[in-house]
């Protein structure tokens, strides 16, 4: 009996164990990238990973400021366009999914099959027909468009419709409609609320896509004012002279921070629908 009661506890162990050190993967190319941030350009080359942080952190800070370009321009274009194009995709998405799910029409399949084959195609194929478009319309230094394309996300709907077919409960919309509830009145007060677990998740994949999304922006940015986070570090090493990976990784820093952010904020919701996902299983 002993035994039988010593195991449990031994595999309790070795699974704690395991989560620490996986847990400590996670967050050390995190740690090492702050504490680069307070370091020279000369400490970094020589000892290029290191636990201990410096005090070189504001003459780095003093750096990414005096270049051509300002960073808190940048960081404010990038939360403008990463909220924007979040609250797009994941609205407009789940309301696709909505249609695709809760109304029967002759064209559903084929429509959803569209979908799925638009899905396939890389984005950096259209992206010439993309900016001749934009180009003619003039409006390639428009922070709207990188907002407004998010609106048509097929991985995206995919997701959502796969998510609400066993979650969302027709009976609950038939009798909405009966007592009189209109169909956008029906989507925004009951289906939203049961969505919100994929939404949450899908918007921490939406904003961490648009935040890092350094190539559509570079093709239709040429104004400095508009320049994002992604493009303003990456020209950090384009010195001609002398990187400073200092401020680079300063840069970095600030970049991933709303990232981390916007995790924090909506893994509660992750949590509560795996939680809710248990339960109903």
């Amino acid at each position: 009996m002993a035994e039988r009661n010593s195991s449990p506890k031994i595999y309790r162990i070795i699974i704690y164990v395991v989560c620490i050190l996986l847990a400590i993967l996670s967050i050390l190319p995190f740690w090492i990238m702050i504490v680069n941030a307070t370091r020279t350009t000369n400490q970094i080359q020589q000892h290029a990973i290191s636990m201990i942080p410096s005090t070189h952190v504001m003459n780095n800070l003093k750096i990414l400021l005096g270049k051509s370009f300002n960073p808190a321009v940048g960081f404010m274009n990038s939360i403008i366009i990463s909220t924007g194009a979040t609250a797009c995709a994941v609205y407009f998405s789940t309301m696709t999914a909505y249609g695709l799910v809760a109304y029967s029409w002759k064209a559903r399949q084929a429509y959803f099959t569209v979908i799925m084959a638009v899905m396939m195609i890389p984005a950096q194929i259209t992206m010439i027909g993309f900016y001749q478009m934009v180009y003619r319309l003039g409006m390639t230094n428009k922070l709207s468009m990188l907002i407004l394309p998010a609106i048509a996300s097929p991985s995206m709907v995919f997701f959502m419709r796969q998510y609400m077919i066993p979650s969302l409960s027709m009976e609950i919309v038939q009798s909405a409609r009966i007592d009189g509830a209109g169909e956008f009145r029906i989507f925004n007060q009951i289906v939203l609320p049961i969505m919100k677990p994929a939404m949450a998740t899908q918007a921490i994949f939406s904003f961490v896509s648009s935040w890092n999304n350094l190539f559509t922006p570079l093709v239709l940015l040429t104004n400095q004012k508009k320049y994002t986070m992604p493009i303003m570090v990456s020209l950090l090493r384009g010195d001609i002279y002398k990187t400073e990976y200092g401020s680079v990784y300063l840069g970095l820093t600030l970049t991933v921070l709303p990232l981390l952010i916007v995790y924090f904020a909506l893994s509660r919701y992750i949590i509560a629908g795996v939680a809710l996902g248990s339960v109903k299983g």
